[in-house]
């Protein structure tokens, strides 16, 4: 009984074994599979293999023979490229709002993809720096409920926890209750966010994700996201987010710059490609962005200190020098 099951099984144990262990530089022989497939427990001559291969083949397994560096078979294409799952665990390595433990176990999820050849070129001691994830482990059953709700359209509640000191001069995390109508979740400036609208406000306001705890979908309709925005019958959170700078929410504005040509790389690093460039010379340029002129928009262009100057509108440049006017004054 157990030899025939082993039997039955058989051609998933090839696939096993070719995914597991063989590449474009490591194909295994049909000798080396009948070997393989006897530590399962499955007994098979060599010639069964080829028809077994074959039957693989024709399922739409893209097992390929090869002669060089020596004569054997291997899969040849796989869900992912190596080369997409060293980008896709990096990604998840540096992104804060994947805990520690989760980083680790997708890693590890991405690294079964690969062949123990190809394994081994990944980093397999990759660090992840754990201070600077986030440490809230509800965060994927919270993105799933969020996403839930938004498709369902419904409401959900939940605590959002914000940093403060005690008397003791200790970081603590307070909790506040929140219902919200929900519309969309963005990754945006290493942060995974909830975009959505408070009842009593006609706005739209912003929440990390990591900080959400305990969500809970209610038996509420959610507002219509057309009642707060320009958007009707999707959300556009592709253009809704272009104008945000640290998911600083307000209103969008139309801010016309100069910047040193120096510059030129950071700016279309931060507003992209399609921005209108005018008025060069050889040391600086002008261009216009729609973007909200928060805070955060406000610290971006102080960062470049002279290099960078506000034309328009007259209370952006009049904020700026404000700001530098306190700037100064701490220092003298």
């Amino acid at each position: 009984m157990e030899v025939r099951r082993g039997q039955k099984l058989k051609l998933l144990y090839i696939i096993e074994i070719l995914m597991h262990n063989t590449d474009e530089n490591h194909p295994m022989s049909a000798q080396e599979i009948c070997n393989r497939l006897d530590e399962y427990g499955v007994s098979a001559e060599r010639k069964s293999i080829y028809s077994d291969i074959e039957h693989l083949i024709n399922f739409k397994y893209d097992i390929i023979y090869t002669r060089v560096p020596k004569p054997g078979y291997f899969l040849g294409s796989r869900d992912f490229e190596t080369p997409e799952i060293y980008l896709l665990c990096d990604a998840i390595r540096t992104a804060k709002f994947i805990t520690p433990k989760k980083s680790r176990e997708l890693v590890q999820k991405l690294q079964n993809m690969l062949s123990v050849h190809q394994m081994a070129g990944l980093e397999t001691g990759l660090y992840i720096a754990s201070d600077l994830k986030c440490r809230n482990e509800e965060i994927f059953y919270s993105i799933d409920a969020i996403s839930r709700a938004i498709a369902e359209k419904k409401k959900i509640s939940f605590r959002y926890g914000v940093h403060t000191l005690n008397e003791k001069r200790e970081i603590v995390t307070k909790y506040r209750q929140h219902i919200i109508s929900p519309y969309a979740q963005t990754w945006q400036d290493d942060h995974y966010y909830l975009i959505g609208n408070y009842e009593k406000y006609d706005n739209i306001v912003h929440f990390r994700i990591d900080r959400i705890r305990s969500v809970a979908i209610l038996d509420q309709k959610s507002r219509p996201f057309s009642e707060v925005s320009e958007y009707k019958d999707v959300f556009d959170v592709a253009d809704y987010t272009k104008g945000l700078f640290n998911m600083f929410g307000g209103k969008v504005e139309n801010i016309e710059l100069r910047c040193e040509i120096s510059l030129l790389e950071q700016i279309i690093d931060r507003f992209g490609m399609d921005i209108y460039v005018r008025n060069v010379t050889d040391t600086h340029f002008s261009f216009s962005v729609n973007a909200v002129p928060s805070e955060a928009f406000i610290t971006f262009v102080m960062n470049f200190g002279n290099r960078i100057e506000i034309k328009s509108p007259q209370y952006l440049r009049e904020k700026i020098l404000n700001r530098a006017s306190e700037i100064q004054k701490i220092y003298q």
